[in-house]
């Protein structure tokens, strides 16, 4: 062990009943057996799950896999949203040994197919008819699929394939089995241990094919004993689990700290009731992607702009005050008696309801990670009251790696190395990692696994960054985007592209520049903030492609650049990197057509292929470009969408110079 590392605690190296996620779940049972586990809307009433109640279905459900045949080391996958029985099959699958692999649910048969076929999947769990369709289809071509579970049963009556089972007749299997073999399942459970893998979770194949990464109970279980330290989680905590189960930001806040803390999770109905589901709920600890706080902040902006003027005059007032003291109230800051006394009137009239509305109004701490968030949406949320911190990691490190802690939160940083982590910059200016929550390795790939474990166990993690004088990771960009323009500046896309996103109108961004005299842009508009906008203002428009090209909505797009552009100008080292040219696509950027992985990070290297003419038409000086693009539908089918393309100037502005 190298000298300045430092060994885990024993309560991240127990034995028994805390060693694995089964384990854990049976600790839970045996000391809260009546405290609410789950709960799950079904039909507008919320269900509830005991902590036994949960342990009594995963024995169930694994006696019920056992008897059909789920082998020690075996993988089985899952295609489901946030369910209660998704969470419960991870715990059973686990207890027998076996591997979960959960998968997008709303990824297509063929983005399936490579990992059933990849994991050697025999059995798969399926949410509902949907879901099974997808999986019956892909068994054609894969017959190794022998066994297909599903929960909803509604539309899967007459099927008759072979190999469907109904997770009531599943669980009614294992009573049968569980009777007849005393004491076999927890002979099987004795037989884990932590360094087991837990869960194969395949990354977003931004850069190539997908792979499985591999990671055991003891590194989940050290991320979420850390995430609850450093933010003193309890029991009492109500989360709402409605992020993809399988990303690895889910797994570690909905399931990790659900088992090794104790807290309730709870499932919404359906995607489309979060936003009601939260209001209800009132969560404590609250854990999204930027897009979704991106998302917030649009449905805030609709709602004023539709607000009356004295309203719209009051809040601009109130975020004015908000924007100079909110976050520094937050960090127990000195401010003056006047300002908080302002602020707490402000509360009351407009940050209070604010937060209610977005069901954010019981927040202790919130998280976001998966992508970089903009400066400007992060000092949004901290300024009306909202405890929003980052989380720094990946899929390979259990999503892992830093944490900002309370009144330590610095807008350009990512936190300090969480407790039992190591970070160090590499000398090429790379993230390096060590910790217990490190990937085990790739799934059959040993040649990717060497790509990025060296020999002494760091963990290279592809991010540009820098640790600053308060120990803070600084990440500039992913090491691989991070160019340089022709005449020498700095260009990190990711960076430009966050600032483009925190206006409302604007759903993606993406940036272009390394090796070229000047920085380009695509971006997509948000169709429901601008198509309000244009309601407003009684502007007809027939769909997105009219909408987008509309003159007054190009003209407003042109606006948000020169604001940009702006901010870029007064910041050092920052004023040769403003956008000089843009345009607004004529169709969004779509995970199905492969623009946008399954977590909606851009795919430059694919796009800037895909639209390598408009990218010609951005950097030849023309004015505009026809263009005709294929699309796939959600039910497989194909079209295309054309449109010619107006390419715009933007306003750029001379370098602001430093005060002497």
């Amino acid at each position: 062990m190298p000298h300045d590392a430092k060994p885990s605690t024993g309560t991240h190296r127990t034995t028994g009943m805390t060693s694995t996620f089964p384990h854990l779940l049976l600790q839970q049972a045996q000391e809260r057996p009546g405290a609410p586990a789950l709960r799950e809307k079904e039909y507008g009433i919320w269900q509830t799950w005991s902590w036994q109640e949960a342990a009594d279905d995963v024995r169930r459900m694994a006696c019920g896999l056992a008897a059909l045949g789920l082998r020690r080391g075996e993988n089985l996958a899952f295609i489901s949203g946030n369910r209660p029985y998704c969470y419960l099959g991870f715990i059973a699958v686990q207890s027998l040994g076996a591997v979960p692999i959960p998968l997008y649910q709303d990824a297509v048969a063929a983005e399936m197919t490579f990992v059933l076929q990849d994991a050697e999947i025999r059995f798969a769990y399926a949410e509902d008819q949907e879901q099974v369709d997808k999986l019956l289809e892909i068994r054609e071509a894969h017959p190794q699929l022998e066994v297909i579970i599903y929960e909803d049963p509604r539309g899967l009556r007459h099927y008759t394939q072979p190999g469907l089972i109904s997770m009531e007749q599943l669980l009614a299997k294992g009573r049968e089995w569980d009777g007849a073999h005393p004491g076999q399942w927890r002979a099987g459970l004795d037989r884990l241990t932590p360094q087991d893998t837990s869960i194969i979770l395949y990354t977003s194949g931004t850069t190539g094919r997908p792979k499985g990464v591999c990671l055991s109970h003891e590194g989940f279980v050290v991320a979420a004993r850390g995430g609850q330290e450093v933010d003193h989680l309890t029991a009492s905590e109500n989360i709402v689990s409605y992020l993809p189960p399988a990303w690895a930001g889910d797994h570690l806040f909905s399931y990790a700290q659900w088992l090794a803390v104790g807290f309730t999770i709870n499932c919404p109905e359906d995607a489309s009731t979060v936003a009601i589901d939260l209001r209800e709920i009132g969560p404590t600890y609250y854990f999204a992607p930027p897009r979704i706080f991106e998302g917030l902040l649009t449905s805030v902006s609709i709602r004023m702009e539709d607000a009356a003027a004295p309203k719209r005059w009051l809040f601009e007032r109130c975020m004015r005050l908000a924007r100079r003291v909110g976050a520094d109230l937050l960090d127990g800051k000195n401010v003056g008696a006047l300002d908080r006394l302002k602020y707490r009137a402000a509360d009351l009239l407009i940050y209070g309801p604010l937060r209610n509305a977005m069901g954010l109004s019981r927040i202790r701490v919130a998280y976001t990670a998966g992508a970089a968030i903009g400066p400007d949406l992060f000092r949004f949320f901290r300024s009306i009251g909202v405890n929003l911190k980052q989380l720094y990691g990946s899929t390979e490190t259990s999503a892992y790696v830093c944490i900002q802690r309370d009144r330590q939160v610095d807008l350009a940083a990512v936190g300090q190395a969480a407790p039992h982590v190591q970070v160090r910059i590499a000398g090429n200016g790379e993230v390096l990692v060590k910790s217990k929550a490190l990937l085990k390795e790739y799934y059959k790939r040993p040649d990717a696994t060497a790509e990025v474990l060296d020999a002494d166990g760091w963990f290279h993690t592809g991010d540009a960054g820098l640790i600053d004088a308060a120990g803070q990771l600084r990440i500039i960009d992913r090491a691989k985007d991070v160019g340089k323009l022709a005449g020498g500046a700095m260009f990190a896309p990711n960076y430009l592209e966050n600032k483009l996103k925190f206006f409302p109108q604007i759903k993606e961004a993406v940036c272009f520049g390394h090796d070229r005299e000047q920085v380009c842009a695509f971006v997509n508009i948000d169709f429901d903030a601008v198509g309000n906008w244009a309601e407003r203002q009684g502007l007809p428009y027939a769909g997105y492609v009219d909408l987008a090209g509309k003159p007054q909505v190009l003209e407003m797009m042109r606006e948000c650049m020169a604001q940009v552009n702006a901010d870029l100008a007064a910041e050092e080292g920052m004023a040769d990197t403003q956008i000089a040219r843009f345009l607004v696509l004529h169709k969004e950027l779509d995970p199905d057509d492969d623009e946008l992985t399954r977590t909606r990070k851009v795919r430059r290297t694919f796009i800037a292929e895909k639209y390598g003419v408009l990218i010609d038409a951005l950097y030849s000086g023309k004015t505009e470009q026809f263009i005709e693009t294929k699309v796939k539908f959600e039910d497989g089918r194909s079209g295309s969408v054309s449109a010619t393309l107006k390419v715009l100037d933007a306003k750029t502005w001379p370098a602001a110079r430093k005060a002497a």
